[in-house]
C-alpha cells in the first residue's frame, strides 16, 4: 500500500519540528524561567468536560460519554475499554493498573486493579536450577507463565458500581469498544510503526501474529485493523456482566490455552480477584498539597519523598536549565530510588514504612547527604532509615466532567505488548506483569530496576507499581492539575519534572509536559536525558561533578488536565513524544 501525505502524518511531522524547537530554544536559556515556552502549543481549551489520553479516537468517546449526561469516571471507564482496542501495546482487558478519582466534593479515593500473582506463583517460580533467573518463555517477561490475574474488568466494575453517574448503563460504556473493535478502525502511523518495531516478539505466539501481524502483512497507516475475537469478548461482558470475565467463557479460554502451554493461572484465581480502594497517599510541596497512589505502586510515596527533598531549595534562584538544578533533582531521584528498592512492596503482605518515607524531617535528612558541588556514587548511597519517622509500556489518561470530578487513571500489560500472549479465542493481550516483582531479589528486572525482597514474587500477591496518577491542589483545596505518565521507573520521575515545572517555574500544563526531563533511578548509576534536552555546556557542568550519562532516550508519555483559576476553563494537555494523544473536550 503506498503511504500519500494526510493530514494526520503533516501534524506528526509538525509536531515532531515544534518537539525539537521548543528544546532547542529551552537549552539556550539563560533566565531563570523559560519564557521560550510560551511559544509552544497552547493546551486546549474547554468550559464543560476534557479527556486527555495517548489516542484520539478514545478521547472523543470520553466526550461523548460526558455530552451523554456520563461523569468523569463513566468517561474514563468508556475511555479504558477503547484503548484496549485502539492502543493495545498497553491498554488492556489483560492488564491492570490504578484510578485515582476527585470527586466535586473534593473527596479523593484510589482503585486499585493491579494485577495478582497466581496461587502456583511460589517464591523461586522464575529461577533455573542454578538459581538464575529464566528468559524467554518460562520466564516472567514474555510467555504464557509471565501473566498475573487481570485486574482491568474489576476496577472498572468497582469505579462505576461506587462512583459512575448510573445515568448509563456498563453495556453502554463498554459500547463504542465494543463497535471499534468490531467495525474496526483506522490504523495510525505510531500504532503501524509500534506493531512493526514488536514483529519479532509478536510473531512468536500464532493467535498474537494472526491478529496483530495481520498473518505477516503487517498493517500500514490508513488500513482499517479489525478484532472480531475482541468484540466477541466485549459482547459477552455486555450481556453478562463483569463476572463473566472472571467466572465465566471469557475465564475459561484464558485458562485453558494458558493451561496448555504449562501456564499458572487456574479459575480459582481467576475468581478469586478483587479490586481494592485505598485511601490516597498525600503530600504537600510549597504549600500545594500532592494526591497521589499508595501501595501497591510505590509512585506516590516515591514522588512525595523527593518532593519533600527538593522543598529544601530555591529553585526560583536556578535557571530552570542550569546545572544546579539538575544535579539536586538528580540526587533526590538517586536517594528516594534507593528507599523505592529496600522498603517498597503489596503492604497486604509487607510492612512498608510509608509515613517515614514520605516525612519532611526524614527528607531534611537525606538531604543533609547531597553534596551540592558533587555526584553521589549509587554504589555508596543505601536505602536511609525512614522507621523512626512514623507516626516501559504503559498509558495514562484523565478526565475531569463539567461538575469538577476528576480521574487520573494509569494501566498497563508491563512490556510493550505485554507477555505477547493472546489467549486464543479472547482476542485480548495477557500481561507479563510477574516481571514486575523481584524473580530474585537484588537482580534488575526488565527496566533495569533492583527491587528487595518485600516485592519477592509470593501467591497472590501484587507486584510493585511505578504508575503515580495525581492530583495537585492549590492552597484553598480546589484542584489545580492532575498528571500522570506512562515509561516504567520513569514514571515518577517524569510526573516530578511536571510538578516542579508549574510550582517552581509558573509554566502552564501544556509547558510544563513539553519541556525535557532527567530521569536517575538509582542503579545501573546513570542519568538519562532527553536528545537535544541538555546543552553541551550543562552536559560537561554535570560530567565535572561526577555524573555518568546513559544514551539519550525520550521519557515518558504525559497527559495532564489544569483548572484555570480565574475561569475554570479545563486546560487539557497531550505529550508530543507520542504524535496519537490528543485532549479534547467541549
Amino acid at each position: 500500500m503506498r503511504e500519500t501525505i494526510t493530514g494526520r502524518t503533516v501534524r506528526r511531522i509538525a509536531t515532531a519540528f515544534l518537539f525539537v524547537a521548543i528544546v532547542s530554544s529551552l537549552i539556550l536559556q539563560t533566565q531563570n524561567v523559560p519564557t521560550t515556552l510560551a511559544a509552544s502549543r497552547e493546551p486546549v481549551r474547554e468550559r464543560h468536560g476534557i479527556v486527555a489520553s495517548t489516542n484520539e479516537v478514545a478521547s472523543k468517546v470520553g466526550v461523548d460519554i460526558m455530552k451523554r449526561g456520563g461523569n468523569a469516571v463513566d468517561a474514563a471507564i468508556a475511555v479504558a475499554f477503547a484503548l484496549a482496542v485502539t492502543h493495545p501495546a498497553a491498554g488492556n482487558l489483560g492488564g491492570g493498573g490504578f484510578m485515582m478519582i476527585r470527586l466535586k466534593d473534593g473527596r479523593t479515593t484510589a482503585i486499585d486493579y493491579r494485577e495478582m500473582a497466581p496461587a502456583a506463583a511460589t517464591h523461586n517460580i522464575y529461577l533455573d536450577k542454578d538459581g538464575k533467573v529464566l528468559e524467554g518463555e518460562g520466564g516472567s517477561v514474555e510467555g504464557y507463565r509471565a501473566a498475573g490475574v487481570p485486574g482491568t474488568v474489576r476496577g472498572m466494575e468497582l469505579a462505576l458500581r461506587k462512583y459512575g453517574s448510573h445515568r448509563l448503563t456498563w453495556t453502554q460504556l463498554i459500547e463504542p469498544a465494543r463497535a471499534l473493535a468490531a467495525n474496526g478502525f483506522s490504523v495510525t502511523y505510531t500504532l503501524a510503526r509500534s506493531l512493526r518495531g514488536s514483529r519479532e516478539y509478536l510473531s512468536k505466539y500464532p493467535e498474537t501474529k494472526r491478529i496483530y501481524l495481520n498473518s505477516g502483512k503487517f498493517y500500514n497507516e490508513g488500513d482499517v485493523f479489525r478484532q472480531p475475537d475482541l468484540a466477541a469478548t466485549f459482547a459477552r461482558l455486555q450481556q453478562r456482566g463483569p463476572n463473566e470475565f472472571y467466572e465465566g467463557q471469557t475465564a475459561r479460554l484464558i485458562v485453558d490455552d494458558l493451561k496448555r502451554h504449562n501456564g499458572l493461572m487456574t479459575m480459582a484465581d481467576m475468581r478469586g480477584y478483587l479490586a481494592k480502594e485505598r485511601e490516597t497517599l498525600r503530600g504537600n510541596y510549597r504549600g500545594y498539597e500532592i494526591v497521589s497512589m499508595p501501595p501497591p505502586s510505590s509512585g506516590g510515596a516515591v514522588l512525595i519523598e523527593m518532593l519533600n527533598i527538593l522543598e529544601g531549595y530555591d529553585f526560583k534562584k536556578m535557571d530552570w536549565a542550569s546545572s544546579d538544578r539538575y544535579h539536586l533533582m538528580t540526587e533526590a531521584m538517586r536517594r528516594a530510588f534507593a528507599d523505592r528498592a529496600e522498603y517498597m512492596g503489596d503492604t497486604d503482605f509487607v510492612k512498608v514504612p510509608i509515613a517515614g518515607l514520605t516525612d519532611k524531617k526524614y527528607a531534611a535528612q537525606l538531604r543533609n547527604t547531597i553534596n551540592p558541588a558533587r555526584a553521589s556514587s549509587s554504589e555508596q548511597v543505601k536505602a536511609g532509615k525512614p522507621v523512626g519517622y512514623e507516626s516501559e509500556e504503559t498509558t495514562h489518561f484523565t478526565v475531569v466532567d463539567a461538575e469538577g470530578n476528576a480521574v487520573a487513571n494509569t494501566y498497563t500489560l508491563n512490556n510493550s505488548y505485554g507477555s505477547a500472549v493472546v489467549a486464543k479465542g479472547t482476542g485480548l493481550i495477557m500481561n507479563d506483569e510477574m516481571d514486575d516483582f523481584a524473580a530474585k531479589p537484588g537482580t534488575p528486572n526488565l527496566y533495569g530496576l533492583i527491587q528487595g525482597e518485600r516485592n519477592a514474587v509470593a501467591p497472590r500477591k501484587r507486584p510493585l507499581s511505578a504508575m503515580t496518577p495525581t492530583f495537585v491542589l492549590r492552597k484553598d483545596g480546589s484542584l489545580w492539575f492532575t498528571v500522570g505518565s506512562p515509561g516504567g521507573p520513569t514514571i515518577i520521575n517524569t510526573v516530578l519534572d511536571v510538578i516542579t515545572n508549574v510550582i517552581d517555574y509558573g509554566m502552564n500544563i501544556q509547558q510544563a509536559i513539553d519541556a525535557p526531563r532527567i530521569h536517575h533511578q538509582w542503579l545501573p548509576d546513570e542519568l538519562v536525558f532527553e536528545p537535544y534536552g541538555l546543552s553541551g555546556d550543562t552536559q560537561n557542568a554535570l560530567i565535572a561533578r561526577g555524573h555518568k550519562f546513559a544514551k539519550p532516550r525520550y521519557l515518558g508519555d504525559c497527559e495532564g488536565i489544569m483548572i484555570e483559576e480565574k475561569t475554570g476553563m479545563r486546560l487539557g494537555a497531550t505529550d508530543p513524544r507520542r504524535s496519537d494523544g490528543l485532549a479534547l473536550g467541549y
